[in-house]
């Protein structure tokens, strides 16, 4: 089994004063316990704002056993028809483009997904296995 891991997951363990942390660190570790645990690049830059420095969030990463996954190019692809079909239902909001790559490499590269936000990803991913920590 291989998850990717959201965001909103590593955030929740990185700030210890998340509100989720608990219930993240034990969806992470029952992940690990079940397969491997990947994260692509743009999980990695959505990280970095929470992080002191960029060679802080190399050393945090480092701690988890967590790999990284290169987006392939089917999954760029996937993320643009549903970027696309989002915007043309007039979707306003520009940032979100992240989130449509994350969930298009969790359904083509990975069993599953470990995220907070299934509203989202249910919504514009109905095929891809959610793994919700709550």
């Amino acid at each position: 089994m291989i998850t990717a891991v959201d965001s909103n997951i590593l955030i929740d363990i990185f700030a210890a004063s998340s509100p989720f942390v608990t219930q993240s660190e034990k969806a992470l570790a029952r992940c690990l316990d079940e397969g491997t645990v990947v994260a692509c690049g743009i999980v990695w830059i959505e990280l970095a704002p929470a992080a002191p420095s960029i060679q802080d969030l190399q050393e945090k990463m480092s701690l988890l056993p967590i790999g990284l996954s290169t987006i392939l190019s089917e999954s760029y692809l996937l993320a643009a028809k549903h970027w696309r079909n989002y915007k043309h239902a007039g979707g306003t909001r520009e940032r979100i483009v992240a989130d449509f790559l994350i969930g298009a490499h969790a359904l083509v590269q990975c069993d599953r997904l470990l995220t907070r936000d299934r509203g989202f990803y249910r919504r514009y991913f109905k095929e891809l296995n959610i793994f919700d920590p709550s």
